[in-house]
């Protein structure tokens, strides 16, 4: 009889500590999904704002991108954009992915939750790096993006840099210099491993990052 109701109150623990892992699991699911609807939110309003100010600072007219090519010595400071405290550099936009997000100019986790960041570099340079949390509002849909898709950077002077995406890479966390890798750092063997644009977000789990290359069209 004993070892009947000690089973049964094994049994009953087993259940309970079951049904608790589930119901986690299930919350962790849905805080993802409101996270990621929340991001997505956040991020139109933003644009929306970034929009009408780059209208009305250069009255919609756009301006053709530089043909200079600057070196990080020489290059001029990007222009800015303030939103909520927060400086903006310009929108990233990939028509065939749905894709039209405003970039910040510095990153961290905090900025992360609101839009993609430039993690390095600068379009003067062509060597500029942006990073985005896995979103499917943000940048999730570049981990399957085609070689040869167009890409745009409009500045928030609305400066058009027009790019093309050259390889997709899976690139270890830890792998900093080789996520900021261009044409000021090729590689020795004389491999030519220049990028003019990167765009990079974790993969599915975290445990890798997706690195997409873009060249710039003259």
């Amino acid at each position: 009889m004993k070892r009947e109701k000690k089973r049964r109150r094994k049994g009953t623990l087993f259940i309970v500590l079951g049904l608790l892992l589930i119901s986690g699991a299930v919350g962790l699911t849905l805080y993802n999904v409101w996270d990621a609807w929340r991001a997505g939110k956040e991020s139109e309003t933003i644009l929306e704002e970034l929009e009408e100010d780059m209208e009305k600072e250069t009255d919609g007219t756009p301006a053709a991108p530089s043909m200079n090519r600057f070196t990080r010595e020489t290059a001029p400071a990007m222009p800015l954009q303030t939103i909520d405290g927060y400086d903006y550099i310009g929108i990233l936009e990939i028509p065939d992915q749905g894709i039209r997000l405003p970039v910040m100019n510095t990153w961290d986790y905090t900025r992360l939750k609101i839009s993609p960041c430039r993690y390095s570099g600068s379009y003067f340079t062509d060597d500029l790096v942006i990073c985005a949390h896995n979103y499917a509002s943000h940048l999730s849909p570049i981990k399957w993006i085609g070689i040869g898709t167009d890409v745009y950077f409009i500045t928030v002077d609305q400066v058009v840099y027009h790019y093309t995406v050259s390889n997709r890479e899976t690139v270890q966390p830890t792998a900093i210099e080789e996520m900021i890798r261009n044409q000021n750092n090729a590689g020795e063997d004389g491999v030519n491993s220049q990028w003019d644009l990167t765009l990079f977000t974790c993969n599915t789990g975290g445990q890798t990052r997706c690195a997409v290359r873009c060249d710039r069209v003259p």
